[in-house]
């Protein structure tokens, strides 16, 4: 299976997990007022009940982008430096990291956003996570 297409299946996978757990975490929450209370409850609650942790930082611009940055992702924490170059190793990451971008995507479609994610891992087992919301829909 070529590279992209491995991402693009965990990406999907975790789309379908992050739909149901966030359609099962609100299913007696009260609706969300706007983009900014979503991903709120994504960075406090939602992150605690997966990750047994709040997101570290929520930063936006408020022209529907934010950036979620955890400096002690639980998933990177027994990820080390292997042997090989480190384009391959960061390759590898990228290919890790697709299921939590997915994740992500499908518990804000489950909310009702639309969003693009993408991660960014310069320090393990540090990343951000941008996520960029459609207005269109």
């Amino acid at each position: 299976m070529l590279k992209a297409e491995a991402c693009t299946k965990l990406e999907k996978m975790g789309y379908r997990v992050g739909q149901s757990l966030i359609e099962r975490f609100t299913k007696d929450t009260p609706r969300f007022k706007d983009d900014l209370d979503i991903l709120r409850y994504l960075c406090k609650d939602f992150w605690m009940k997966i990750y047994r942790k709040q997101v570290d930082s929520l930063k936006t611009n408020h022209q529907g982008i934010f950036v979620l940055q955890d400096e002690n992702f639980k998933l990177l924490h027994k990820v080390s430096l292997c042997a090989g170059n480190e384009n391959n190793f960061m390759e590898n990451i990228k290919k890790f990291m697709a299921f939590p971008c997915g994740i992500i995507r499908g518990c804000l479609a489950g909310l009702g956003l639309s969003a693009i994610v993408n991660v960014e891992v310069s320090t393990l087992p540090g990343c951000k996570f941008t996520v960029q919301v459609n207005k269109g829909s």
